[in-house]
């Protein structure tokens, strides 16, 4: 880590220790977590958006500003340092994930989902059914397609989620969840929750029963479905996706598919 990054931010005497927060790559340097960021604006706007939120039941890494009022320096973010480890929680995730949308309700949507086109924003358009594209047919390609014929029209509302939270949330040893940061999508709640959910049957080893204890919510199948639609869109587009890694959601596919 660039020594003037941790002068910007106020901890250049902290020896930094390296740490894995949430699956990323970050430094803990005294109270505060330092970790690279892919992208600024989106950074900036979490940092934004964090910096007085209120989840109740879910600690928040509040984010810290540089000596000048950045939320970026460089590249670089940082934020308060919360203890913890991704853990095969998977209900208490959820369960999380409910309470952060909940908070998150009336955030406004942001702009700089405007211009996005990355993977992450074309496969969950093509979850959706609101774009088309060309999927690799033994990494998940035809089984994208052949679920796809199950979509049916929804009246879920849209709104800011955090649509990657899967290993994402940190419990401590008294069981209380944390969330970093926010990856932004302006979808309904219930695909979020429903994100979990697959990625939880597909690499978590979650038993079957965890479609059942959220069904529940609002038109529940229908968002199982778009949930695995975006994984295996996701899937099919990875240089590194097999058929294979694809078991997972397979897995998955087939325990959705009994409900729909």
């Amino acid at each position: 880590m660039p020594q003037h990054v941790r002068t910007a931010f106020g901890v250049a005497d902290a020896p930094p220790r390296p740490v894995a927060w949430a699956g990323q790559r970050a430094w803990q340097c005294g109270e505060a977590l330092i970790r690279p960021v892919s992208d600024n604006a989106v950074a900036a706007w979490s940092a934004g958006v964090l910096e007085n939120l209120t989840v109740e039941g879910v600690r928040l890494a509040r984010p810290l500003r540089s000596s000048d009022g950045r939320w970026v320096v460089a590249g670089w973010a940082a934020c308060r340092f919360l203890p913890g480890s991704a853990e095969p929680r998977h209900d208490d995730v959820v369960a999380a994930a409910m309470r952060l949308h909940a908070a998150t309700a009336d955030v406004l949507r942001p702009r700089l989902l405007d211009d996005r086109d990355d993977v992450l924003s074309r496969s969950v358009s093509a979850a959706f059914g609101e774009r088309r594209l060309t999927l690799d047919p033994a990494t998940g390609g035809d089984l994208f397609s052949e679920l796809g014929a199950y979509r049916r029209p929804v009246k879920l509302v849209p709104q800011v989620v955090h649509g990657e939270l899967f290993g994402a949330v940190l419990f401590d040893a008294d069981g209380s969840p944390a969330v970093l940061d926010l990856v932004p999508f302006w979808r309904p709640a219930e695909w979020a929750a429903a994100v979990v959910v697959v990625d939880a049957l597909s690499w978590g080893n979650a038993d079957a029963g965890i479609l059942e204890r959220w069904s529940h919510l609002a038109e529940w199948p229908q968002a199982l479905l778009r949930a695995l639609l975006y994984r295996l869109a996701l899937h099919a587009q990875h240089p590194e996706g097999t058929v294979r890694s694809l078991g997972g959601l397979e897995r998955a596919a087939g325990l959705i598919s009994a409900r729909l």
